[in-house]
């Protein structure tokens, strides 16, 4: 990032005055392609989709040095069943029945890819079907397991064969990280912990797909499609309300002809159709923040609260209970934002001190996190952070263990935005 696009950033936050857009968002009538990579710059990104919140594909040029693409894929355009199975045969992968509906997920069960492998070749085989159903493998940590190292897809394959990875990290031989996605909180995260990642491969033949959902804690995702064909259904932030049903839930399978019933789902007239994508081999798609594309339905703590309030008089200590509740349903609660907040700051705290130190230009201190990125990525957690220490349900949080009080976190926070200002 430069001071330029950094200003502007600024600025542009600074004109919501600490809100977020109310109301829904427009659904725009496509997605931008970007077809060269020598002339789209990070700052293009950045101003052009990031900060709107706009999707946008790559083009396949983005990633034709990408090993995958070589590796996995044969010369026909299908997946390379043998490279894989001698890469990775042997590692045990998650796989989900596209038939089986559990609640707006669907069952998983666990087996060696091999295995999922021999499934699929038997899927083809016998017309794409099976009577085991249709089995598509998702969610696979291949980065966790030892096959790639830090650094997954999410779509609907519309063509025999599709394989994908979404949001991972470099390794020469199959993929390099693209700079327009480097500055990633979630997963800087999880590394520092080393105990989880959202670095996922799916794989799976016509016919498979993922309900309806927003990506984890409405972050932003990045997808890229190593062969086959992705059928996309994008919706903005805020279009999703108009498809819940007459309890509030959100819908399992947008497509169904369920949703036509205005009786089930009175609001859906009011919904526009969604943006559709279908992404070709090779190409990069941008998921902003928010946007719906298949269920993922998370919890947060005043929908916690509600539920229980009844017993909020007879509960010991059930403040508490609502923080246990709100980490098991959305997998994280109060503390553990705190601390996801206090490791990004920490690092881009080193990084702003390591440029400015050391004079380095712009990039030199990492993919792309040079001291304009950290600088303004400490001002939007500085944000954040004024936001969580006022809110009342955080002041009821026990911070007396705390390695570094909130308030002090918040304290250095500020006075490196001030100092960055000379930047």
């Amino acid at each position: 990032m430069d001071r330029e696009t950094r200003v502007f950033a600024e600025r542009h936050f600074r004109g919501l005055h600490g809100c977020l857009p109310g109301g829904a968002c427009r659904t725009p009538e496509r997605a931008d392609f970007i077809e060269k990579p020598d002339s789209f710059s990070y700052a293009d990104f950045f101003k052009g989709y990031l900060l709107p919140n706009l999707p946008c594909v790559f083009s396949s040029a983005f990633t034709e040095g990408w090993g995958s693409r070589r590796h996995w894929v044969t010369r026909s355009g299908k997946p390379d069943f043998d490279y894989l199975l001698q890469k990775y045969g042997d590692m045990v992968v998650p796989v989900a029945n596209c038939g089986v509906q559990e609640y707006n997920s669907n069952p998983k069960e666990h087996m060696p890819l091999r295995d999922y492998i021999s499934y699929w070749k038997e899927y083809i085989q016998e017309n794409y079907s099976s009577p085991r159903g249709c089995l598509y493998l998702k969610d696979w940590h291949l980065c966790r397991q030892g096959g790639l190292p830090q650094h997954g897809p999410d779509s609907c394959p519309v063509i025999p064969l599709s394989v994908g990875i979404h949001r991972v990290s470099p390794m020469e031989d199959v993929y390099t990280l693209p700079v327009y996605f480097s500055s990633d909180w979630l997963n800087e995260y999880w590394d520092a912990l080393d105990v989880d990642d959202y670095r996922f491969v799916y794989m799976g033949p016509a016919g498979t797909w993922s309900p309806f959902h927003a990506d984890i804690f409405r972050s932003f995702s990045w997808s890229v499609n190593i062969c086959g064909r992705k059928k996309w259904l994008l919706f903005p932030p805020g279009q999703e309300e108009a498809l819940r049903d007459r309890h509030g839930s959100l819908p399992y399978d947008v497509t169904s002809p369920a949703l036509l019933d205005t009786r089930l789902y009175p609001s859906h007239m009011h919904c526009e159709p969604p943006l559709e994508i279908t992404q070709e081999a090779g190409e990069m798609l941008f998921v902003p923040s928010g946007w719906h594309h298949q269920v993922h339905n998370l919890r947060e703590l005043q929908a916690v609260q509600q539920e229980i309030h009844e017993w909020r008089d007879t509960m010991l200590d059930w403040h508490h209970h609502c923080q246990v509740i709100m980490k098991s349903c959305s997998g994280i609660n109060y503390e553990e934002f705190y601390h996801f907040l206090k490791i990004i700051a920490e690092r881009r705290l080193l990084t702003l001190a390591d440029g400015a130190d050391t004079g380095k230009p712009e990039g030199a201190c990492g993919a792309g996190l040079g001291p304009q990125q950290a600088a303004f990525d400490i001002s939007r957690i500085a944000e954040v952070l004024a936001s969580v220490t006022a809110n009342p349900d955080f002041q009821r949080v026990d911070t007396s263990t705390f390695s570094l009080q909130p308030g002090d976190l918040l304290q250095q926070l500020e006075e490196a935005v001030a100092a960055s200002l000379s930047l």
